[in-house]
């Protein structure tokens, strides 16, 4: 086992690349990025947290689509976090931390019922909309359109989900409760 213990790099700072992204530019960048990786993982640990718990008549469409939900986020914290990376900073890493640097509040460890669970989704998703919908109009403003684009991607995926979320919220079913048997 190796006992080097030589830092490379410090969390939170920013060196320049070879994408030459000016290094004012690049820390701002570098925040908005970690706040959006922060926000797509601590939304990733609820929504899988709703994945494994999910009961009732739609369980296995539920369970089926949260896991893509999933899946979705893991790609977006990738890219997110390699997209930082290459622009000279260092990308956030575990839970406390993301918690910490998210703009959302992660759901607490009680088991819900899926319209609570699905609600809670839809009201993250809104605050991390709203957020990366601002780190969008930052990185154009400061000429960084990689970024930009990365970030409307993973912005329409999630304005995808929440609109679908909010189909599974209608009130029209075939599913009838036991108050309308």
């Amino acid at each position: 086992m190796s006992t080097q213990e030589t830092v490379r790099r410090k969390a939170g700072s920013v060196e320049e690349t070879a994408l030459r992204i000016e290094p004012e530019k690049a820390e701002q960048l570098v925040d908005a990025l970690n706040t959006d990786l922060a926000a797509t993982y601590v939304l990733y640990h609820q929504v899988k947290k709703h994945h494994w718990n999910v009961e009732g008549a739609e369980f296995l469409e539920l369970h089926e689509y949260l896991g893509e939900v999933t899946a979705d986020l893991e790609v977006a914290a990738d890219e997110i976090a390699e997209r930082a990376q290459a622009i000279g900073g260092v990308p956030l890493s575990g839970g406390a931390t993301y918690e910490e640097h998210a703009p959302i509040e992660p759901e607490d460890d009680d088991v819900y019922d899926i319209r609570t669970s699905l609600q809670n989704n839809i009201d993250a998703m809104g605050t991390m909309i709203e957020s990366m919908r601002d780190h969008i109009a930052l990185a154009n403003e400061l000429g960084d359109y990689t970024t930009e684009e990365l970030l409307r991607e993973h912005l329409a995926t999630v304005e995808e989900h929440a609109h679908h979320f909010e189909h599974y919220l209608e009130d029209d079913t075939l599913v009838l409760d036991s108050a309308t048997r």
